[in-house]
């Protein structure tokens, strides 16, 4: 489907010869929020400039040339809201370190404005709702600009095991920027391609179990995945109240503490982040090159498959670790025990999407839309666009699941959350004393396929800490025939300014994100 345009045309004016020729955009690609707003402080561009030069990078790389498709659409407003920043920079109030940095919000995101909040469907293709999520009413209070909405995996992967990630009715299939025949991964699939290609600095995206870390990891960028609680969920379309969060996709360690410090806290349309203003801190205050010196680190290796590429890149990764003064102890199992946890994750997921997903249908302003899952089941059989690539087989069976009081998701929710939580990395962390543990994001991207579906195989660090809704960080680890290896730190609960910093320590030292190339193929040509 043709991405939405909402970019404003400008008026017709008669060209002057001095206007002819307008100044060239400055050069944005691969720098971060961080020297985005050191260049505004010195006045060597303003917001009005960088908002432009990332439309026009959309524009170039988005909707022509290597043809992403990871941005569904942009506000109009954009540049209005880069100009009053700037106009208030001028006056001398400066609101933070996000002041004029435009940043992209995953589509199932809402933001006030004229553009639709759609996770991907066409049942939500007119989901004006014109309200913020109240993570997007703090980067807006911070000074970021809202710059657009980046593709994803519809309904964020959750509606069939033979999906292919990266792939919506609305915004189409995202294209990896390392290798253009390589999958985004799911289901923040667009804010990592965007991110990684330099259409913003920063995006937001959001996790259930892997869809935060897994696209950051293959387009080789930062991804985080906070403590669940930390951050608001209201306003964000639902898949699981138990493991659902957002979080930063971000070129740099610093800027995703810097997103954080700014989307924490407690809101009270959501009862899980009680107590997230009581534990929220300023997280790029936290970073040091030095927080690894003195850290126990468990090594998960038997969760990194068997190639030797791979291992090869952990194996240094950890030699890298160890040079900064961390203990790297190897952990012999760490599935022992563990071997129910994926049939009761599923179990959770199935019922609370179906519960969930009404609430979040029914507190929406448009009365005329679907109000259940049974409603969008409906809506898909007939509308042949949807199931053109694959079906809705998740959604017809989370469909038939019992409510939030049925004894099989009390089961479920009880067993998960004892397995991932006290019997799995709290007693992963207390068997050795360790601070943190640490394994591999993710293996090479793999090439898209619509006919077949996606075959991913591994590795994957993101179930305990999704499960158990502790936080999880990858940073680049390196690269395999030019597609981006991530390597994880999880830690335990609330310890997401620990995990932040072992993060930055090592991508410091290790400097391993790479540009994107935008090939074909990585087939010799």
């Amino acid at each position: 489907m043709k991405k939405i345009s909402l970019l404003a045309v400008p008026a017709l004016a008669l060209i002057t010869p001095a206007m002819a020729m307008p100044p060239p955009l400055p050069p944005v690609e691969g720098k971060d929020a961080a020297t985005l707003q050191a260049e505004m402080t010195e006045r060597r561009v303003n917001s009005d400039v960088i908002t432009a030069t990332y439309l026009d990078r959309i524009r170039n790389l988005d909707d022509h040339g290597p043809q992403l498709n990871a941005v569904i659409a942009t506000f109009p407003d954009a540049t209005s809201q880069a100009h009053t920043l700037d106009l208030e920079r001028q006056a001398g109030r400066v609101r933070g370190p996000l002041h004029g940095i435009p940043i992209l919000l995953k589509d199932n995101i809402e933001a006030k404005g004229p553009i639709a909040t759609t996770a991907g469907s066409l049942a939500l293709k007119d989901n004006v709702t014109d309200r913020d999520a109240p993570l997007v009413a703090r980067l807006r209070e911070a000074g970021a600009v809202i710059l657009g909405k980046t593709n994803l995996s519809e309904w964020a992967n959750i509606r069939s095991n033979n999906s292919t990630s990266g792939w919506s009715a609305v915004g189409g299939l995202a294209k990896n920027p390392h290798a253009l025949d390589r999958n985004t991964c799911g289901s923040s699939a667009g804010s990592g391609a965007a991110t990684a290609a330099s259409l913003a600095p920063i995006a937001i995206g959001t996790e259930t179990d892997g869809s935060i870390t897994c696209p950051a990891g293959v387009n080789g960028i930062v991804g985080f995945k906070p403590t669940v609680g930390l951050v608001s969920r209201t306003h964000i379309v639902p898949i699981s109240h138990s493991q659902d969060t957002a979080g930063p996709m971000t070129l740099t360690v610093r800027d995703a503490a810097l997103v954080m410090t700014v989307i924490a806290g407690s809101d009270p349309a959501d009862p899980a982040t009680i107590e997230a203003d009581a534990r929220k801190t300023d997280y790029a205050a936290e970073l040091s090159v030095a927080a690894l010196k003195g850290k126990r680190i468990g090594v998960l290796r038997d969760r990194i498959g068997d190639r030797a590429d791979i291992a090869v890149l952990f194996d240094a990764a950890l030699k890298q670790m160890a040079q900064l003064g961390a203990t790297v102890i190897e952990i012999a199992d760490s599935r022992k025990g563990l071997e129910e946890l994926g049939a009761a994750e599923f179990e959770i997921l199935l019922t609370e999407l179906k519960a969930d997903m009404a609430t979040y249908l029914a507190s929406l302003p448009v009365n005329d839309g679907p109000k259940t899952l049974a409603d969008l089941i409906a809506f898909n059989k007939a509308n042949p666009a949807e199931l053109q690539w694959f079906d809705q087989s998740l959604f017809e069976l989370a469909e038939t699941k019992g409510g939030l009081d049925s004894p099989a998701y009390l089961e479920a929710k009880a067993k998960a959350a004892r397995l991932a939580g006290p019997e799995g990395i709290d007693r992963l962390l207390a068997a050795d004393k360790l601070d943190l543990l640490v394994g591999v994001t993710n293996g090479p991207a793999w090439t898209s396929d619509l006919v077949n579906g996606d075959h991913y195989t591994g590795p994957s660090a993101s179930q305990l800490p999704a499960v158990a809704g502790y936080p999880h960080l990858t940073v680049p680890m390196g690269t395999i025939a030019g597609l981006p290896i991530g390597v994880s730190f999880i830690g335990g609960k609330w310890t997401d300014a620990e995990v932040l910093a072992a993060g930055y320590a090592y991508e410091q030292a290790s400097l391993k994100r790479v540009a994107p190339t935008y090939r074909v193929s990585i087939a010799p040509q």
